[in-house]
């Protein structure tokens, strides 16, 4: 027995059926009670030669990391806690596979918004924020293994006010229409396959595969003041301009102009 009954454990027959079929990209869906990190051990899987579309689910997660080693911590049950496995053709440049996260990031804004019903922007690169007062609520941690990129999702779903780190926000805490977490994850690993299919299609080229266009139109970082903490540790502050060709932020810091690759944005109230 559960000890929160609010909380109910995943279907993993029931999501497996509905994604993973005859010309689907998913190819095996697997949920697990729990495990340090999905894309730890999606990494694992990918050097060992896994194919293309596997999907790992935790229930819980005890080492989970977000962008810049931060730590991603949820209740049991209380989230979606997953990786997916990518072999992007070899005709797509490696150039270009920086577009996946923000891919991603698109793919979980549109699947949740559609869902649930909440109004969902991002902040670049592809933190899911949610309601008026724009709080993260989900995360998006991509990693390149050979010839393979691993994409770890997380996203709070019916966590409880009192359980979120400040600043952060969940489903059930914005109103969502439904906090169930099965069409939730089974909504953002058919978006991912739609989007990738037609990025795929498009050689990775998010101009022509619009998928530059789908991002901006769900920014939110775009036209505010923002704070970049760079890899290196320092900062770079200016107004968010553009998203460029290759998924970079352009920031314009009176005359000058930086197109950042990496970084942790502050939006400046």
């Amino acid at each position: 027995m559960y000890a929160d009954l609010s909380r109910p454990p995943l279907d993993a027959a029931a999501v497996s059926r509905a994604v993973v079929y005859d010309g689907s990209l998913w190819r095996s869906l697997r949920v697990v009670a729990s495990t340090g990190s999905t894309n730890a051990d999606l990494a694992g899987a990918a050097r060992d030669g896994a194919r293309e579309g596997c999907v790992l689910v935790a229930e819980e997660q005890t080492s989970g990391r977000g962008r810049l080693d931060r730590v991603w911590t949820s209740p049991a049950q209380a989230g979606l806690t997953f990786s997916v496995l990518l072999r992007p053709p070899s005709d797509i440049p490696v150039s270009r596979w920086g577009w996946l996260p923000l891919l991603a990031g698109v793919a979980v804004a549109e699947a949740v918004r559609g869902r649930t019903g909440v109004a969902t922007r991002l902040k670049w690169p592809n933190d899911l924020l949610l309601g008026e007062q724009r709080r993260k609520a989900a995360g998006v941690l991509a990693e390149v293994v050979d010839d393979a990129v691993v994409i770890g999702i997380g996203l709070n779903v019916s966590t409880r006010a009192e359980e979120l780190p400040e600043g952060a926000t969940s489903l059930t805490v914005e109103g969502a229409a439904s906090a169930d977490r099965d069409p939730i994850l089974r909504a953002i690993l058919r978006e991912i396959e739609s989007r990738y299919r037609t990025w795929c299609g498009a050689l990775g080229d998010a101009v022509a595969g619009g998928l530059l266009t789908a991002y901006v139109e769900v920014c939110d970082t775009l036209g505010r003041e923002v704070s970049v903490m760079v890899p290196s540790g320092g900062r770079i502050g200016g107004r968010a301009e553009a998203i460029d060709s290759t998924g970079r932020l352009v920031i314009r810091t009176g005359s000058e102009v930086h197109a950042m690759a990496t970084g942790d944005v502050t939006h400046v109230r």
